[in-house]
């Protein structure tokens, strides 16, 4: 091994032990309550160190998310790609690996897409995001794939993906949310959630 090689890879390792204790402390402390000095602090680097990788704390926010939907990405490739059966049934799978993930890392999905605007320095930077962005393309062409094959009427597919995200988002949100409510069991739910969704696009 050269030693650029080496050099790279021990930034990486470095760069990753600073996102493993952010988010660490973002999901025990909570955002706001994270600072850079605490980041530091547990990874065991100096402040100084952690602005040599990112600009700021939101910075880091970004980096977690597109780690977290890089793996989402793949799910969804994997999905789109499976060329047999019904698109309309491969379209179902892709909402529900999508609501599946979501409940799984419940604490990165909250940072992402439910953390309040002003808590943040400034807007979240879709360029930064690009593995989420990624996934939602996915979503895109499976509805296309449906609409070429007469599952679904011919229209907007960025319309019908983001009503369809809409939906998808809010039952996740709601069960990571919980807020009291006395929701029946969770597969049940999701599975009513899906066929709802798909029923109101489907060709009558």
């Amino acid at each position: 091994m050269g030693i650029a090689e080496r050099r790279a890879r021990e930034k990486a390792g470095i760069r990753q032990e600073i996102l493993d204790a952010a988010r660490e402390l973002f999901v025990k402390e909570g955002y706001e309550a994270t600072s850079i000095r605490k980041i530091a602090h547990k990874a065991e680097y100096s402040p100084g160190t952690i602005y040599l990788y990112f600009e700021d704390k939101q910075a880091v926010l970004e980096a977690l998310g597109d780690e977290m939907f890089r793996r989402l990405d793949q799910r969804m490739q994997a999905i789109e790609q499976d060329s047999w059966g019904d698109p309309l049934v491969r379209l179902r799978r892709g909402l529900r690996v999508y609501i599946e993930f979501g409940l799984e890392h419940p604490h990165h999905y909250c940072l992402v897409f439910m953390l309040p605007p002003e808590q943040l320095s400034r807007p979240m930077d879709p360029l930064k995001l690009q593995n989420a962005m990624a996934s939602f393309q996915h979503l895109v062409v499976m509805v296309q794939s449906c609409m070429q094959a007469g599952s679904i009427p011919v229209g907007d597919p960025q319309e019908i993906s983001q009503a369809l995200w809409a939906g998808a988002h809010g039952i996740t949100s709601l069960l990571i949310a919980k807020c009291g409510f006395p929701f029946i069991e969770q597969g049940r739910l999701i599975d009513r959630v899906l066929e709802t969704l798909i029923e109101g696009i489907r060709n009558k």
